[in-house]
């Protein structure tokens, strides 16, 4: 079984070449580890709570986290808004790795914070509004339940601002935020996640359309730029980098000012 992901490119006149290779099962194994290592440190004997889609990202961190900690220790939450037409994808997850689950649907608390704004909320609120009262929830178990919230983003996402800051960008611990798109796959694949959740299409949940659709290129192009920095469509690269310029503040610790203070000797 080859346990590798290559992104190799030949280059001509005398250009070096670039070879990188990605060793799924070396990275799984140090990620697992790191897991193990951050609840010792930061919340020894918690639960790691995992806020379940049915998409790649947070079956391959669920995996993750009952490899690392056992399934006793993982509990999934399912928060449909309403009517989620694949719960059925995060039903799966949770019944394959043997996790404790809730399933918490969301739509209340969204339609009430909604009609509680008194000014009409523009698209970008309405769209970023479910994932910030989806982390909310996640925390609520959490605190009840001895835990800590896994992250579930994975570094290609964020490196366009596919993301919502203190929505589904947050978190106690991430264990995919600098893997990308393709590794992530390839690490599900190893943990034996079924193919349908490891190659499910990300969708966005609001208009039907694709990730893919909605962000203009694919993962495959995104993730070959950022692993070696090569890309053959001079549009296609002119749009990420200004997606990442734009949103590279969502990976940053929160400004804060650092008055200087002079001390007095007495």
């Amino acid at each position: 079984m080859n346990n590798s992901v290559y992104f190799g490119i030949i280059k001509t006149n005398n250009i070096v070449k670039v070879d990188i290779m990605f060793d799924v099962e070396k990275v799984k194994d140090e990620c697992v580890n790191w897991i193990r290592d951050f609840f010792e440190v930061n919340g020894k004997g918690c639960n790691a709570v995992v806020g379940i889609s049915g998409g790649k990202d947070s079956s391959v961190v669920a995996a993750l986290c009952v490899e690392a900690l056992g399934r006793e220790r993982v509990i999934g939450v399912l928060m449909p808004n309403g009517e989620q037409a694949d719960i059925d994808m995060a039903k799966l997850l949770v019944s394959h790795l043997g996790i404790k689950h809730y399933i918490i649907n969301v739509k209340d608390a969204v339609d009430g914070l909604k009609s509680a704004l008194p000014f009409e909320a523009s698209a970008q609120t309405l769209t970023n509004l479910p994932p910030r009262v989806r982390m909310a929830t996640l925390y609520a178990v959490a605190q009840s339940h001895n835990g800590r919230v896994a992250n579930t983003c994975n570094m290609s996402e964020d490196w366009v601002g596919y993301s919502t800051r203190y929505g589904d960008a947050a978190g106690d611990f991430s264990p995919c935020a600098n893997l990308t798109v393709q590794e992530v796959k390839a690490i599900g694949r190893l943990l034996g996640l079924p193919d349908v959740l490891v190659d499910k299409v990300p969708i966005d949940g609001l208009c039907g359309k694709t990730d893919e659709d909605n962000l203009g290129f694919t993962y495959a192009v995104l993730d070959k730029y950022i692993r070696t920095g090569e890309i053959d469509n001079a549009d296609i690269k002119q749009k990420i980098d200004r997606l990442h310029k734009l949103n590279v503040f969502k990976l940053q610790l929160m400004p804060a000012f650092n008055p200087q203070i002079e001390t007095i000797e007495e």
